[in-house]
């Protein structure tokens, strides 16, 4: 294989390599903000239901303010009771006991339904604190593999770098140049394989001549159409690389 044709393959490479190490750095923010926001969720279901609890507490003491006003009346109207001097009177402070007692039943109901309700609340806090803790670690953990992977990508990209420049300073500047141009112009991809008569990039079908001497990797040719250098693979090499894969 040409030389010159053999180092812009390596370039390639090395430049796809590099390409995909600073993707995945610049995503890093978004990941850590997706670890914040699940922590964040598990933080705000916890606070949500410690105010759910904390409401239906202080519901359940106002209702317990009322049961000791209408228990408060109950005694002062029993008092009363027993001083009224005729039958009317009787008869109507039996009915202001009879409504305090249904009233004091109603609101016992009420705060039992309180006390079940605060205790399903209490559960649900317990199992939310628990979660907030699994999802505490959980978020450590992924945070440090996250700055693992950072600090092993920087050194990826860096190494990579070094490799690059070794092969740059062994290439053509002539071909560098058009290396440089095409990649610039096509999203950093600047060598096709062309394989069955077509460029495997743009899938342009090649001109038969240009195929048959791209087959010999023996120079530097461009695709007619995208511009990029073109190369052949041979069967059984290709053959080699899928068996390795």
């Amino acid at each position: 294989m040409n030389a010159d044709l053999q180092r812009v393959i390596e370039l390639q490479r090395f430049d796809s390599l590099v390409h995909d190490a600073q993707r995945r750095l610049a995503d890093e923010p978004d990941r850590l903000r997706a670890l914040d926001a699940r922590l964040e969720t598990a933080r705000q279901h916890l606070a949500s239901v410690k105010e759910g609890l904390a409401q239906s507490q202080t519901a359940r003491r106002e209702v317990e303010k009322e049961v000791a006003v209408h228990q408060g009346r109950l005694s002062k109207y029993r008092d009363q009771l027993m001083a009224v001097k005729t039958n009317i009177e009787y008869q109507a402070m039996q009915k202001e006991i009879a409504f305090a007692q249904t009233e004091v039943k109603t609101l016992e109901d009420k705060i039992l339904e309180r006390m079940l309700e605060g205790d399903e609340l209490m559960a649900a806090v317990k199992l939310a604190e628990e979660n907030l803790a699994g999802a505490q670690k959980a978020f450590e953990a992924d945070k440090r593999a996250l700055t693992a992977e950072v600090s092993e990508l920087k050194k990826v990209i860096e190494s990579l770098t070094a490799q690059r420049a070794a092969v740059v300073a062994q290439l053509d500047p002539t071909v560098l140049a058009t290396f440089q141009l095409v990649s610039g112009r096509r999203n950093g991809v600047a060598v096709a394989e062309a394989r069955d008569g077509i460029c495997t990039i743009c899938h342009v079908r090649l001109r038969p001549q240009v195929f048959n001497t791209v087959r010999r990797n023996e120079e530097i040719l461009q695709c007619d159409s995208c511009q990029r250098i073109l190369y052949f693979v041979p069967a059984a090499t290709a053959g080699a690389a899928q068996t390795a894969t």
